[in-house]
């Protein structure tokens, strides 16, 4: 704490935060008036603590991605005005550039938190995701050998989230000592009092859980000052439910639930003002604000990290095996050649180890496999937030889990511009007797919607294996989505290994497994090695085709599309759905090449029933001969 390196004494520090405290209020009515949105009410309530907080915590304005900074994490990003405000005061930008263009078009002050801003840690999404990712700032702090503290700023309307039960569980499990969360408890949310919308009982689900919980009224700065050193020596990670008055400051305001998301007029906070006996600048501000010119280039692009990590030797397989394998066999090589790396490799899991296949890196590297049990919701956002802060963060699960149930989750980490990578196993109906409810068909359209993430699908373990090492010292959010089952190995036209020891992977090239003339066979993912035989029946019909595998079906060659348009008619295989896939791509694709050419789409048109893999690839018409049938009619 500052208290302790600077030698600052609580008698000085005292006068100091109520003074920033009436400029931070000055400050979020002025902003959110001007603006004509946000949110005041919860701003002002919290404001006394977020202040005592930056005022002792380890921090460096001038150097805002210090390593071993502590960490603020804004749970409830709508208080917005607060966090501005504090760290204009702080000193990590102008405060009267905060305040006049807070929510203006092209300004960084956006209406929630986000980590453009110098001196957020994590964008803010839907509530109840900021204690997850505090979670995973806190446990990278052990896992580097770093004591910085992470604190999160939580509501306590938000405490009806399940997510958060999900991060307290976590937390309490790898007894992060070094994680604080604040509930700002001003008992309203925006439909009233927290105590109709939806009964809880904040305290006693916290101890619960194994946390350390203490109260002190959120706006007596010596009572939270104490209370701030105390975390200091706590065994438990620590809960400070904070006693608060909605709209503190202002007795007009004070305890109305309008002003969680209601701004004052001018007249009003001209008003509001003077009751806190500060001047209004609303004119200086209001020119400012007119003024100011909107610039796409102007935000701020932080830097990717520089994960310098070893790609080691390729393993080869040359008879069947699940991509799956491919990948637990690549992680842990992958970690032994870099055990002595300044990068840390870390896997989370869910569950479901022994299924994702990370039991053999969990058994060489217990100290860095994250298991999360049955909380893929917590597990999506604390991964983002751990591979934001100098590791590679591998998250393995099932594509159902991983993607589809975690969207949202997924989506944060990419507005967060993390660095995720997400293994997902058992997609398409490749999945088999789990049915419907577990054979994730959208895993490249749900990914399609995400500006910054990739997705990669391997054809066979040897691919598999060369994109794992091709990622392990990239930057960026990234899916790899693989099948269940075991897979032939796919081979050229001279019967050798195509993803031999010469192959190496590339980002949106796609692999071209047999030429042909009359057509062109576009196949991603499990189906692969079907496609490969039905290619070649026909071809002894003389038939010729050419056959192309996409590894990266949201990543197209123009030139390679605009060829197949020349050729002539295209299909599409996938074990995906018929829409967002692959085929979808190509449509696309060849809307933006001068030549036309039919396309046939072939893959899932319903949702799938129980089956195993063989049985389903017959009943959806994706086995081998049901693909030279289809291809036939397509021709």
């Amino acid at each position: 704490m500052i208290l302790e390196v600077n030698k600052v004494t609580k008698t000085e520090l005292i006068p100091l935060i109520t003074q920033q405290a009436k400029t931070a209020r000055q400050a979020i009515l002025q902003m959110t008036t001007l603006s004509g949105s946000g949110h005041p009410g919860g701003s002002m309530s919290s404001i006394d603590m977020i202040l005592s907080i930056y005022n002792t915590m380890r921090h460096d304005p001038k150097n805002p991605q210090w390593a071993e900074r502590d960490r603020m994490v804004y749970s409830i990003g709508h208080i917005s005005p607060a966090a501005y405000s504090s760290l204009g005061i702080m000193g990590y930008f102008p405060l009267d550039e905060a305040i006049a263009l807070f929510r203006k078009y092209g300004s960084i002050f956006d209406g929630h938190v986000d980590r453009e801003v110098p001196g957020v840690e994590w964008s803010s999404g839907n509530l109840g995701q900021g204690l997850s990712a505090a979670t995973g700032f806190a446990i990278s702090a052990k896992i580097r050998g770093l004591d910085y503290q992470s604190y999160v700023i939580m509501g306590d309307g938000e405490q009806q989230k399940g997510q958060i039960s999900e991060a307290r569980r976590f937390a309490s499990k790898f007894k992060l000592t070094n994680l604080t969360a604040i509930i700002d408890y001003n008992q309203l949310q925006i439909s009233g009092s927290i105590h109709d919308v939806m009964p809880q009982s904040i305290r006693q689900n916290w101890e619960s859980d194994g946390w350390q919980v203490m109260e002190v009224s959120g706006h007596d700065i010596p009572q939270i000052l104490d209370t701030l050193q105390e975390v200091q020596s706590a065994e438990k990670p620590v809960m400070i439910l904070a006693h608060t008055t909605m709209g503190k400051g202002v007795s007009f305001m004070e305890d109305k639930a309008k002003y969680h998301g209601s701004t004052l007029s001018i007249e009003q906070c001209e008003e509001a003002l003077k009751e806190l006996d500060m001047p209004s600048e609303l004119p200086k501000y209001q020119k400012m604000r007119a003024a100011f010119k909107a610039n796409k280039d102007q935000h701020p692009k932080e830097n990717q990290p520089n994960f310098d990590l070893k790609q080691g030797k390729p393993i080869l397989y040359s008879s069947e095996s699940d991509c799956r394998s491919a990948w637990g066999n690549a992680i842990v090589d992958l970690a032994k050649i870099n055990r002595e790396s300044s990068v840390p490799i870390v896997v989370v899991d869910c569950d479901l180890a022994s299924s994702v296949k990370t039991t053999a890196f969990r058994d060489e590297f217990p100290e860095r496999f994250l298991q999360s049990g049955i909380m893929e919701h917590h597990a999506a956002v604390m991964s983002g937030a751990i591979s934001t802060t100098g590791i590679q963060c591998f998250w393995a699960e099932f594509g159902v889990f991983g993607i589809d149930e975690t969207y949202n989750m997924q989506r944060l980490n990419d507005i967060n511009r993390a660095n995720l990578k997400t293994v997902l196993t058992h997609v398409g109906i490749d999945v088999g007797e789990d049915g419907k409810t577990h054979q994730c068909i959208d895993y490249i359209s749900l990914v399609r919607n995400l500006f910054d993430t990739r997705i990669i699908c391997p054809a066979d373990a040897n691919q598999t294996d060369r994109i794992i090492r091709w990622l392990i010292d990239k930057p960026g959010n990234y899916f790899v989505a693989m099948g269940r089952s075991k897979l032939p190995i796919i081979k050229d036209s001279e019967n050798e290994l195509f993803y031999g020891l010469d192959y190496r992977f590339e980002y949106g090239k796609a692999d071209v497994l047999r030429t042909g003339k009359k057509a062109t066979v576009f196949v991603c993912g499990t189906p692969a090695g079907r496609a490969v035989e039905a290619v070649d029946a026909l071809r002894t019909e003389g038939t010729s085709l050419e056959l192309v595998y996409v590894s990266c079906p949201l990543a197209l060659e123009s030139k390679m599309i605009a060829e197949a348009a020349k050729r002539g008619p295209i299909i599409s295989i996938e074990d995906h759905s018929i829409h967002g896939g692959l085929g979808s791509s190509l449509a696309e694709a060849l809307l933006d090449v001068k030549h036309r050419s039919r396309l046939t789409r072939i893959g899932v048109e319903a949702y799938p029933v129980s089956g195993t893999s063989e049985e389903l690839y017959e009943a959806y018409q994706m086995d081998a001969a049901s693909l030279i049938k289809r291809i036939k009619a397509a021709l």
